[in-house]
């Protein structure tokens, strides 16, 4: 398996778990904001990218270059900037579907 074709499915995840939480959210008549991810995920990236770049140029790890799509940011694969992705896309979600539960199970 490859590292795009992983990522791709990671990504797919998070997409379909912040829909079904933006679904849920929205049929109690509140909003998941947007904003506050796409900057989160801002963040993310650039921190990825820096301390990735580090840490391959000490040799820390490295990629198998069979598995990657060859498309790299510095050293970075590109596929490597799914993780941070995948986590402001579908945490934001993930915690307004439990607050959500909670906040009902003590009302």
């Amino acid at each position: 398996m490859t590292y795009l074709l992983l990522s791709a499915a990671l990504l797919a995840t998070a997409v379909v778990v912040r829909v079904v939480a933006h679904v849920v959210v929205r049929s109690r008549g509140e909003r998941l904001p947007v904003a506050p991810s796409a900057i989160a995920a801002g963040v993310l990236v650039v921190l990825t990218v820096v301390f990735d770049n580090a840490m391959i140029a000490a040799g820390l790890f490295a990629y198998a270059d069979a598995h990657i799509s060859g498309i790299r940011i510095g050293l970075v694969p590109i596929e490597d900037l799914s993780y941070p992705l995948a986590a402001a896309i579908a945490l934001p979600g993930v915690w307004a579907l439990v607050h959500g539960r909670r906040r009902r199970s003590h009302e």
